[in-house]
């Protein structure tokens, strides 16, 4: 959110600078002319004498804290409408500034008490209604207290319905509450009032995300065609929603100006759940080319050929993927079930001896080394690994059981065993 530039709120300390230039001596009335003229350093300096030769001059430390005020030297700002408020307890102006500067500098919760006070003054001005609204909503941890502030915005939006500002905090408020429905118009008016607020209706759909109301966020998302992060998050939340038709415009607009990795995933993602399993194979083709190095891509773009059937190119996926993670037992499985159907049988007993070594050999790898085996006509490995895989398979994998046991039988008869 953009705050209002709070060096405005001096402007009604103009009677303040009026009154003592009456009586004011020359470093009064030279930072006064400083200000005027905007040299803020010449102002500084001047203003600095005048606290020096008296330090109880409230006017000279008030004005002193504006000339900070307006070099963007928050800190120093506030030390001095503190001081101010010591010397002149409840001074408007200074509460109000002080709040001001605290608020710009993000000390929420020390800014309220002063605004509070101002906003009491002058129950009718924006200013203070305003900044005490920021303070309270930077300050909130509760419903209760993101309910105040929502008071606070509404009073202010009173005094000035066309503040963009004003109607993006009142609705940020209404989300602290959970009133998500309430802020949506809050949200479009601060957006049509102000276009630089537009953007501020993206923290919406996150917060409609986070209530699970993927189509509300959806809708929010549609609304910034020309923002490829929003148009990527729409295709996601479309691909969770299993609208993937819907995903494939918006992903293929996003992918067109601006290729990532990420949006490219997003867009195969949606080809190949919406079964287009041609363009799927393509665009991961694209994404792998890009990363060579990056297992995780290796292994999807493998497994999607594998699944249309293109088992060499798949084989060259997962041996790619083995080369980048020598230990990955995922990777070798996938290596050595497809390197067997191929009767690349050298590649695939490499795979799953590398997983035996390892120690993480399970019943379906024992199974799949016994029937390379048998197809290399080595009976007696094959019988072996057979009666390994009957032994600790427990009856999960009934199919292969049942093969197991009729080859096994088979093979004890070829080799004279009963």
């Amino acid at each position: 959110m953009k705050i209002p530039n709070p060096i405005r709120c001096a402007v009604a300390a103009g009677l303040l600078v009026l009154v003592h230039a009456a009586t004011a001596q020359d470093p009064i009335a030279d930072g006064i002319k400083a200000l005027d003229d905007k040299r803020y350093d010449a102002a500084l300096a001047a203003f600095r004498q005048a606290v020096e030769k008296d330090p109880k001059d409230y006017v000279a430390h008030f004005h002193l804290a504006l000339s900070f005020s307006l070099l963007k030297n928050d800190a120093d700002a506030a030390v001095e409408y503190r001081k101010t408020l010591e010397l002149k307890p409840g001074l408007y102006e200074a509460e109000l500034n002080l709040g001001a500067v605290l608020v710009r500098s993000k000390k929420f919760t020390d800014a309220v008490a002063p605004l509070a006070d101002a906003a009491g003054q002058k129950p009718h001005e924006f200013r203070p209604q305003y900044y005490w609204g920021e303070a309270l909503l930077g300050s909130s941890v509760s419903p209760a207290d993101f309910e105040k502030a929502a008071a606070v915005f509404e009073t202010a939006a009173g005094i000035d319905p066309k503040s963009a500002a004003v109607q993006t905090g009142w609705a940020k408020a209404l989300v602290g509450e959970k009133k998500l429905s309430e802020a949506a118009p809050h949200f479009q008016k601060a957006a049509e009032l102000d276009p630089n607020y537009r953007d501020e209706l993206l923290e919406l759909a996150a917060e409609y995300e986070k209530a699970g109301q993927a189509s509300d966020a959806v809708a929010i998302y549609r609304q910034f065609p020309e923002n490829a992060a929003a148009q990527e998050r729409m295709g996601e939340l479309l691909i969770e929603t299993k609208r993937y038709e819907d995903a494939i415009p918006g992903l293929e607009k996003v992918v067109a100006a601006s290729p990532t990795s990420a949006n490219r995933l997003a867009l195969a993602t949606a080809y190949g759940l919406n079964k287009q399993f041609d363009k799927e194979l393509e665009i991961l083709g694209l994404i792998v080319a890009a990363e060579p190095r990056n297992y995780d891509l290796h292994m999807r773009y493998g497994r999607a050929l594998r699944d249309q059937h293109k088992l060499q190119p798949a084989e060259q996926q997962f041996a790619a993927a083995v080369n980048l993670q020598h230990d990955s037992v995922d990777a070798l499985n996938e290596l050595a079930s497809v390197a067997i159907v191929l009767e690349d049988y050298p590649t695939g007993m490499g795979a799953l001896d590398r997983v035996k070594a390892l120690g993480k050999e399970k019943p379906g790898d024992i199974f799949l080394r016994a029937i390379t085996l048998d197809k290399l006509q080595q009976r007696k490995p094959a019988l072996e690994a057979y009666e390994q895989f009957l032994a600790v398979s427990g009856g999960k994998f009934p199919d292969q059981e049942f093969q197991a046991r009729q080859r096994a039988h088979i093979l004890k008869l070829s080799l004279g065993q009963k």
